[in-house]
């Protein structure tokens, strides 16, 4: 699995970096410069049942090392610049949307200034460009390709569990930071899910078919 892992990891780690850094750069953009009236995002059921909670902050923000594992279980060029391209679909279908229908979640009436770690990711990253959410939507891509990714490198059942727990978990921060409400979790949800599908049509086969020399 080490050797998976060390198989060009610069272009692994650099290649996430840079990729974070442009989807940032047009995340930030829609955000503050709407095309059009944004939106604001209804509440249902499932929004009374998930409270406030500040704890949840450091879930949220392990997405960002979620969303990097799968691309350290490929092992080619190929693999990589696919998974790139799959995975940067799914930002830009959510981007594309972002910029024709902005969408804000509604007011928490919470004071973020008791809650300073928070207050700091709501100064970066308001709640806006919220349907859907692209937290979830990244992160059950991810899922499905640890899924389809850990066993060709000798990872069982139980690091499955684990990733799925992970996966559920980073939705749920979503809504207990309130940075999301449901409604944006189900659609995020739905768009990593079909984009993994779709993705998994075209390139797993070729890449789980690779197993022996993953071992």
């Amino acid at each position: 699995m080490l050797s998976i892992v060390r198989t060009h990891f610069w272009l692994k780690s650099l290649g996430t970096m840079g990729f974070t850094l442009v989807f940032f750069s047009a995340y930030i953009y829609l955000l503050k410069n709407p095309a059009s009236p944004v939106v604001i995002m209804p509440l249902v059921a499932m929004d009374r049942w998930v409270g406030f909670e500040p704890t949840a902050l450091p879930i949220y923000l392990s997405l960002w090392v979620y969303v990097s594992l799968p691309p350290l279980f490929l092992l080619t060029r190929r693999e990589l610049v696919e998974y790139g391209v799959w995975i940067g679909s799914v930002c830009l279908v959510a981007l594309g949307i972002f910029y024709l229908w902005p969408s804000a979640v509604p007011p928490a009436n919470i004071d973020w200034a008791q809650y300073p770690g928070v207050a700091f990711l709501k100064g970066v990253d308001a709640a806006g460009n919220a349907c859907p959410s692209l937290h979830v939507a990244t992160a059950v891509f991810s899922a499905f390709w640890l899924h389809w990714l850990l066993p060709t490198v000798g990872l069982g059942r139980a690091t499955r569990l684990l990733s799925a727990v992970w996966c559920v978990a980073i939705a749920y921060s979503t809504m207990a930071t309130k940075q999301h409400v449901a409604v944006d979790v189900i659609a995020g949800a739905a768009l990593g899910a079909a984009l993994a599908w779709l993705s998994r049509a075209r390139m797993c086969q070729r890449v789980t078919a690779a197993v022996p020399r993953r071992g």
